[in-house]
């Protein structure tokens, strides 16, 4: 007979369960993930056109060791300690720390079992979700093995969900998120759907080698990536002056001459309503008091709450629709045959150059893809001429001749169930919910109060109206934000 403390034996039952838990559990669980994940892989590499590169699959402690061990960030480290007059140790344990800021965490079972389910459901549940169109016989020529780039505008965080959920049948994609997702726990959540974070405009060099080299590391190993040349969320409606950082990072890693060609991809994106509209709108007054976190927090309460009641009362609608649409893709191996251009041998200003222009070009290419849907329409009638009432029977006229407008300017117009009065009829109905738009005695007209948030909606299209642009001066009246800060 032994007799022990009971303190000594509930540590000793702690430390065998501990003891089962990791060599017994811990190893069978993880086999049952892996075989799942490498099923989940094999379906997909057969399914999608641009099959998951090795890259992505690689764990991803070796990847940070190969980062932060590659030639160029080296250098960069040994640079920067000399700089700064510090030990190389030091300057390599901020070598360490970027490099495990930025690098993913990739999960194929995550991302297309659970992610993509997530994504579907949520963006259905907001918007009626479209894709316009579609260059197929474009996308179907690209090269197999090809390091494809989609090229987007920005105009909400729901980009993200909506152009993952439309792409998942193409490819995975890697997206470049800023610092406002690095917040437990969603910063492990988007690194295991393969995104990697971004500092914007940060005025670290040994940062931006580090970053530089990753984009460069995923460019060459064909990961697929998503970005926003704009650089942010629009402010105005309008599209924005591309930046050219992760634009020069992917063009410094591509060889013309390789075995892997770079094909950018221009997506354009448009809403019937984007949730922070108001709050975008409110970046343009910067002598206004922007809300604290705990007033935006409690606004996106009540505008959840509201939506929650007119649920239960059976008289929520969906936010309009959501369309996206996929222009023709651009080689960049055939791009720098034609220009007679290698980014990697220019010098810095010649190359700075070089990319200004192809970064023009894909704005302009994204521009001309970008849907016109039925809030946007209607918004740009009312804000043409907004001290005028019309009837709905007008409204449709003038709707009518802007849809010509635009489709001989170039411009992809969306017609829900292609008939022109049932689109009309819903933009305005999303105006008049939102008091955008009054009507009295059966005629409509613009809110004076609200002009800056119709031209929002207006300014989407406004690069497809060369010759009758839209023009109001923002901000004109603008109330206070009622949806989460951006």
């Amino acid at each position: 007979m032994i007799t022990l403390p009971l303190w000594l034996f509930v540590v000793i039952v702690l430390l065998a369960a501990w003891a089962a838990l990791d060599r017994l559990m811990v190893p069978s669980v993880r086999w049952i993930v892996r075989q799942r994940t490498n099923r989940v892989i094999e379906e997909i590499n057969t399914r999608l056109p641009i099959e998951i590169p090795q890259f992505n699959l690689t764990r991803r402690q070796v990847l940070i060791d190969r980062l932060m061990y590659d030639p160029r960030v080296v250098q960069a480290a040994d640079a920067f300690a000399r700089e700064h007059g510090m030990p190389r140790e030091v300057a390599m344990e901020r070598v360490e720390r970027y490099a495990r800021e930025i690098v993913p965490a990739f999960n194929a079972y995550l991302y297309f079992r659970i992610g993509y389910w997530a994504a579907r459901r949520f963006a259905r549940l907001l918007y009626r979700v479209r894709l316009g169109y579609s260059d197929e016989a474009g996308l179907a020529g690209i090269a197999k093995g090809s390091t494809v780039v989609f090229v987007m505008n920005h105009r909400s965080n729901m980009d993200y969900v909506l152009v993952g959920y439309l792409a998942s049948k193409r490819a995975a994609l890697s997206y470049a998120v800023g610092e406002w997702a690095r917040v437990w726990p969603l910063q492990a959540l988007i690194r295991s759907m393969g995104a990697y974070f971004v500092r914007r405009n940060s005025g670290d060099e040994l940062y931006r080698r580090v970053l530089e080299r990753y984009v460069g590391m995923a460019t060459a190993a064909g990961v697929t990536q998503a970005v926003y040349p704009e650089g942010g969320l629009t402010r105005d409606g309008r599209l924005r002056r591309p930046k050219l950082g992760l634009l020069d990072y992917i063009l410094r890693a591509f060889d013309p001459a390789g075995e892997r060609d770079l094909v950018f991809i221009p997506v354009g994106i448009n809403y019937d309503r984007t949730l922070e509209d108001r709050t975008l709108l409110l970046d343009l007054q910067p002598e206004r008091a922007k809300p604290r976190p705990m007033a935006a927090a409690a606004n996106a309460l009540r505008f959840a709450g509201r939506n929650v009641m007119l649920m239960a009362r059976s008289r929520w609608h969906r936010f309009g629709y959501a369309c996206a649409n996929f222009g023709t893709p651009v080689s960049m191996r055939a791009y720098c045959a034609g220009h007679g251009i290698d980014f990697r041998a220019m010098g810095k200003d010649e190359r700075h150059a070089a990319v200004e222009a192809l970064g023009a070009d894909l704005m302009r290419a994204v521009g001309d893809v970008v849907p016109v849907v039925p809030v946007s329409l209607v918004a740009t009638v009312f804000v043409r001429d907004p001290a005028r009432p019309l009837s709905e029977l007008e409204l449709k006229a003038r709707v009518g001749d802007l849809i010509d407008e635009l489709e001989a300017a170039g411009g992809r117009v969306y017609i829900p169930r292609k008939d022109m009065d049932y689109a009309v009829t819903v933009g305005l109905r999303m105006l008049t919910l939102r008091h955008l738009v009054r009507e009295e005695d059966g005629l409509f007209c613009a809110a004076p109060s609200e002009l800056a948030v119709l031209a929002y909606y207006a300014n989407s299209i406004a690069h497809l109206l060369p010759l009758r642009p839209v023009s109001v001066a923002m901000p004109v009246g603008i109330a206070e934000p009622v949806a989460a800060p951006a």
